[in-house]
Parts: C-alpha cells; structure tokens; sequence
C-alpha cells in the first residue's frame, strides 16, 4: 500500500503488561480500516498499528460503557451509505468482530456516543444538519435509528456556515443532556434524554462567538465547566455548567493561535481535559500543533501554557492515554503517530520521539483498562 512508503520505526520496543492498547480509526482510501496499537506506558513507544477491521472511512469511534463493543461512524458495504457499525471486541482487545450495522440517514455521521448506561447511541450528521439516536441492545448490537432532529439556522462564515452541521455528540455529567456543538450556527444545542425510548428532546442552547464554528466539546471531571474548541477561529470558550438546570453559561473565550493563524489553512479540531482536570489540550490544524492551557481550580477559567508541534501534518484527532501520562496525536496528512509524554507539574508536552505510520487517522480511542 502507497502509505507504507512513509513507515517510520524509531527502534523496535518490548512491550509488556504496563501499556494501553489504542484503536485507530481512518479516513477512506487505501488501507481504510480501524487499527489496534499498543502505547508502552514507561516508554511512548508504539506497536506498528495492525489493520483490525477493514470498513470505509471509519473517522470516529466510541466504545460501550462495558468496553466489550466498539462502534464506528463509516461508509458501509457495498451502496449502503453512510451507517454505524458494532463491534465485539475480543478478551485482551486483540481482536474485532463484526455484530451487526445500522445506516445513519441525512448522510454520513461525522461523530457518534454512547450514553453512560449503555442504552443509547447517539450521531451527528454534519452534511444532514442533524442529530440521531439509536437504541443499544443488550448485547452491544444497534437497533434502527429512532430518533432524527434537523437542526436549523446558519453563521455569519458564508463558505462554512451557510447551514446548520452539527459537529460532535456527548452526554452531560449526569446523563441526563445531549450536548451537539453545531458549527454552522454557533451553538450548542441541549438535548434532554429519554433513554428507554432511545430519543431526545430540545431543552436549551449555548451561544459561541459568532463566526467561532464550535466543534469538539468536552467537560471537566467535576462537572462544573465545559470546553468548546471554536474551528474557525481556533479559539476555546469555557463554560459555567448548572447541573440541575442543564444550562451552560460562557464565561472566558481565550486563542490557541493568535488571530493572524485565523486564515488560510489553520482550523482547530480536538479538544481534551486531563483527567486530573488540571489541563486542557486543543490541536491546531495548518500550524500542525497542540496548544496546552492550565486549568485555574477555582473558576475554570484558562490560561496559556505553550504550544508543541506534533511532528507530523493535520492534527484531526489526539488522545491522552486513561492514565494521563501521554499524548498521542494522529496525523492525518503525515500518516502518523506520533506521542509526547506530559508533564504532571505544568501540563506541558515532551515529544517523546516515538512515531509509527499509519494511514490518514482521524481518530484515536484508548481501550479501557480493566
């Protein structure tokens, strides 16, 4: 395959029972597939990423709550369309087996969740404009979509808000909301679940800046504050979150680049929270890096700490291992992955200068440890 001209193995690594194993998922093209990786904890070494599934553009992934099945927002077989796929996951993660799949409808899902309880999968269509839900089975399998909402409205951003495109899918502390970030409208939209009858219900909205383009969202362990990583103008807003309201109130938007990375081909794409919720990590696209922010304890406000090249070209998709010890960010365009270890004092990022090769990743989901 043409993308293996790009292997690059910085040394063979023994791994043992001190590592995480990571799947993969990819863009479609050639060696389109998800992908099983080892990340040795004391080390950052990688394994070379084996092809575990081989489907269509499998650009997101998310696992059930019991870490036996792992589904894929792809392009299934044959004229199907776009659709999500489930698989089991074998004992040790070593192995995918095919369960059964569901089309999406309204297009290909660009993200997709599953509620805490195990109940409900939920997609986001970004060419649709709209949000799904599909009811789990009790063995890991997707039933038929039944719930589909059509977002409306659209941004200031002519060339990419000229509609609605809701960007990502996740449940709220208490799994009780749906929140979808929609790029074409700036906001995010607040969803009430009903989880027996696998639907939702609008409750509520947050405002982003205008012409920002939310994308990711993610919350802080304590469940007081969420984070919105703003596409086009590679920027996070943080929020103030009323649990018991189901409400987010923005309190500080703050760059990851300055304003003149703003044009051409920067965009940021993923955001994520240490799980000591001491720091936040957004990737930036064009300028190929991840910039890092502190976390202050007491509001949630951010506050710049550095930015780190990631060593390779589009970051789409980064990750941090469960226990917080590394990063590993995917790039899409370099066919890489590449880890940094993080510092626990500052949050900042050492490049720990392991990199495998691996076709276009678009996603990269870390097995639970058991």
């Amino acid at each position: 395959m043409r993308w293996m001209s790009f292997l690059v193995l910085l040394g063979a690594a023994v791994f043992d029972a001190d590592s995480a194993v990571m799947w993969v998922g990819t863009a479609s093209g050639e060696g389109s597939g998800i992908y099983r990786s080892e990340l040795d904890l004391d080390s950052g070494a990688m394994t070379p990423p084996r092809l575990a599934a081989e489907i269509g553009g499998p650009g997101f992934l998310a696992q059930h709550p019991n870490g036996k099945v792992l589904y894929a927002a792809c392009q299934l077989p044959g004229d199907a369309g776009g659709g999500v796929m489930a698989y089991s996951i074998s004992s040790g993660a070593s192995t995918l087996s095919v369960l059964n799949s569901q089309p999406t409808g309204d297009g290909g899902a660009a993200h997709l969740a599953v509620d805490p309880s195990g109940r409900c999968l939920f997609t986001a269509q970004y060419g649709g404009g709209s949000v799904a839900v599909f009811p789990v089975l009790a063995d890991g399998k997707v039933g038929p979509r039944s719930t589909l909402i059509e977002h409306e409205g659209s941004g200031p951003n002519r060339s990419r808000q000229e509609g609605p495109h809701p960007h990502w899918v996740g449940v709220g502390p208490k799994n009780e909301f749906l929140f979808v970030p929609d790029l074409g409208i700036d906001r995010v939209l607040i969803y009430r679940i009903d989880h027996e009858n696998a639907s939702i219900r609008p409750h509520g909205e947050a405002v982003c800046p205008s012409g920002g383009g939310p994308r990711h969202f993610k919350f802080h362990p304590s469940g007081k504050w969420a984070y919105v990583v703003n596409e086009l103008i590679l920027a996070v807003t943080v929020f103030e979150y009323d649990a018991a309201a189901g409400a987010l109130t923005p309190i500080q938007t703050i760059p990851a680049l300055p304003e003149y990375y703003w044009q051409g081909f920067n965009s940021s794409s993923e955001i994520r929270v240490h799980p000591t919720g001491r720091f936040v990590y957004s990737a930036n696209r064009g300028h190929d890096s991840v910039t890092v922010f502190a976390v202050d304890g007491q509001t949630g406000r951010l506050r710049f700490i550095e930015r780190e090249a990631i060593r390779g070209a589009m970051p789409r998709n980064f990750n941090l291992d469960p226990g917080g010890r590394w990063l590993v960010a995917g790039g899409r365009e370099s066919n890489s992955l590449t880890s940094f270890q993080v510092d626990q004092d500052s949050g900042a990022l050492l490049y720990s200068r392991h990199f495998v090769s691996c076709p276009r990743p678009m996603c990269v989901l870390f097995q639970p440890t058991e």
